[in-house]
């Protein structure tokens, strides 16, 4: 059973949701707000999520609708990376393998206790659909495992009004490198 404060975080972020999603309508202009609704009151694990996206100044907001599975996709839509999910390595191999300075979590992990996932390109690319993010910092992306195998990871920003795909080591961090969440929903 919910007590007070919980019931009371997820009115919360339902408002700060709902107010966002009205602000933003040009974003998904034929997805209504009461289906929404109902699939997050259904789903408080999944509000716990979104919270926690929020919380890190991530500004939530639902980027696509899958019909096929009757699926929201929420993303992060801060216009930098979000500030409370900077200065990680990829993931906990990455970050093990740091003899010196280690940062205090990886990507990965964070996003795995946040239960969300990194944004893959093809999600972060539909996001710079509605704007220019990471004009000055940079954000983690989900790695295919060939090339995290072989060390590396990929990050994506934006420079020069062109959407890039980087690599590096996925021991390293940098304070302006964060990773941007997908929840589906």
């Amino acid at each position: 059973m919910k007590n007070k404060s919980d019931t009371s975080a997820s009115s919360n972020i339902i408002a700060i949701l709902h107010e966002r999603f009205e602000k933003n309508f040009p974003r998904h202009r034929d997805l209504p707000w009461l289906s929404i609704l109902k699939k997050l009151e259904k789903n408080p694990d999944k509000l716990n999520s979104l919270n926690e996206m929020e919380r890190t100044g991530g500004e939530p907001d639902v980027l696509t609708y899958d019909a096929s599975s009757d699926t929201y996709l929420f993303c992060d839509f801060s216009a930098e990376s979000p500030i409370g999910r900077r200065s990680l390595c990829y993931d906990r191999a990455g970050l093990e393998s740091r003899k010196e300075h280690q940062p205090s979590d990886s990507a990965v992990d964070m996003a795995a206790a946040m239960e969300v996932e990194l944004m893959n390109e093809e999600q972060y690319r539909a996001l710079q659909a509605f704007g220019e993010f990471d004009k000055k910092t940079s954000s983690w992306i989900r790695t295919p495992e060939a090339i995290r195998k072989l060390g590396g990871a990929l990050f994506c920003d934006r420079r020069y009004g062109h959407v890039f795909v980087y690599h590096n080591g996925a021991q390293s961090y940098y304070s302006a490198r964060g990773f941007r969440a997908i929840l589906k929903l």
